[in-house]
């Protein structure tokens, strides 16, 4: 699913880059199981911001099979690092395997349970962090992590506008309505689109790729 227009979204598609051997292989995996993931568009993004930042450290709340920590990868420099951080075992397996297909385990950290814990057991600081767990808790990943990313780093969060949510009810949030039966996931993205914003050391803006990433910019 795209929160683009059809032909925006083929022209973004076919400017955009194409997944490697490994990335085809996770997306097949993904489709069989019916398993959400942010798609090489997004991905794509996820790269750049990666090389952008010169990224040597990232952390991601949330990371399935390792899809979006594998494009992460992609832009960092030989000696940058990930961890992956998720609940289900069975998924953290597979995002083992896959690295380990790629070459690419020695540079990852493999976590099983809740990111918000153990995120704890780092120092940091990470260049680059991806909120991806429960949307009713993206704020709590966010403040989790915040005081751990230095100037110049980012924060993206995935499926701000699109996924577990509810848009038009985000629509109206942003726009200064209220939403009267949004469920807690949409209501978990409206509260960490105000946190973010409101934090005067962080610059957001949210970009429509994939499912829509919220990118906030560590300014002060």
């Amino acid at each position: 699913m795209t929160v683009l227009p059809a032909n925006v979204a083929r022209f973004v598609r076919a400017s955009g880059p194409e997944h490697d051997e490994i990335q085809t292989a996770m997306a097949e995996h993904a489709e069989e199981r019916g398993f959400p993931i942010i798609g090489p568009d997004a991905g794509g993004f996820l790269r750049l911001l990666a090389r952008l930042t010169d990224a040597r450290r990232i952390f991601e709340f949330g990371s399935g099979f390792g899809y979006s920590a594998y494009w992460f990868l992609q832009g960092t420099a030989e000696d940058g690092s990930i961890v992956l951080t998720e609940f289900d075992a069975d998924e953290l397996a597979m995002a083992r395997e896959f690295f380990e297909q790629a070459g690419l385990s020695e540079r990852a950290t493999f976590e099983e349970g809740d990111a918000i814990d153990i995120v704890d057991d780092y120092d940091g600081p990470f260049d680059v962090v991806l909120v991806d767990n429960e949307k009713h808790r993206y704020v709590e990943a966010f403040e989790a992590v915040r005081d751990n990313v230095p100037v110049g780093g980012v924060v993206v969060a995935d499926n701000v506008m699109a996924g577990p949510v509810d848009f038009d009810a985000l629509l109206t949030h942003v726009e200064g309505g209220e939403m009267d039966d949004a469920d807690e996931s949409t209501r978990g993205i409206a509260a960490y689109l105000d946190h973010v914003q409101r934090d005067d050391a962080f610059e957001t803006m949210v970009v429509p790729l994939g499912q829509g990433l919220a990118v906030s910019t560590r300014v002060e």
